[in-house]
């Protein structure tokens, strides 16, 4: 099966050459494809088509990403990756700030790309995906059951998603209160030292005995390596 089926991707570019590359590739990839020559275009084709991903240019004529960017998160949910010939950080925090998922610096990698689809797609529509390989893990969204080296694990309602939200971020660092907010919820009266307990708990399920897979940086909360 396709990686993309049925996931929608919506692409935003002024350049020709751009659009048929990404529309071609993407197509392959098995996405259903969209793709506009700028803003406003690009918003009605926003509000019709209803894109999982949109690829969102920058520099365009009329209206720039950036502000299309902000009516999108606005009004759709929506993952928005952003293109751009700069590389200045400014411009990077500002697409950030305004609501964008990721960014990527023109020219970039059709591989680079696909893989950032793919991490916006398990982060914010993992039920979009019969399943998500992560590693040796597997994650069965529809069965809320997460297998390692096709062994089923035995997992409270809790350790499932801490484990799912830990394996969606592999690679990242996510403090105690990220893990908190994300996975018992913003309003949990209760200590931080209770990620603590879990994360012990999925450490003896998954036989991390020496904590290389969920690993403790100090002073700065956990990571999942999966290399």
């Amino acid at each position: 099966m396709q990686q993309g089926k049925g996931i929608k991707v919506l692409i935003i570019d002024d350049e020709p050459h751009i659009l048929q590359f990404l529309e071609l590739g993407l197509t392959n990839e098995g996405f259903r494809v969209h793709t506009a020559a700028e803003g406003q275009a690009g918003l009605a084709a926003a509000r019709s088509f209803l894109p999982h991903v949109v690829i969102l240019d920058v520099m365009m004529p009329g209206m720039d990403g950036f502000e299309v960017c902000r009516r999108l998160k606005h009004s759709l949910p929506v993952a928005v990756i952003m293109l751009t010939a700069k590389e200045e950080v400014d411009d990077r925090v500002k697409g950030l700030t305004i609501g964008a998922d990721d960014y990527l610096s023109k020219p970039f990698s059709f591989v680079e790309l696909l893989a950032r689809i793919h991490a916006r797609i398990r982060n914010q529509f993992p039920n979009l995906l019969e399943e998500v390989h992560a590693g040796p893990f597997r994650i069965d969204e529809q069965r809320k059951e997460i297998r390692l080296h096709d062994r089923p694990l035995e997992l409270s309602p809790t350790e499932y998603e801490l484990l799912k939200y830990l394996l969606l971020q592999h690679g990242y660092v996510l403090s105690k209160s990220v893990i908190l907010d994300r996975v018992w919820g913003y309003d949990f009266g209760g200590e931080e030292n209770i990620v603590e307990v879990y994360i012990r708990s999925l450490r003896d399920k998954i036989g991390d005995r020496e904590h290389r897979i969920i690993r403790t940086i100090r002073g700065a909360g956990y990571r999942m390596d999966l290399t």
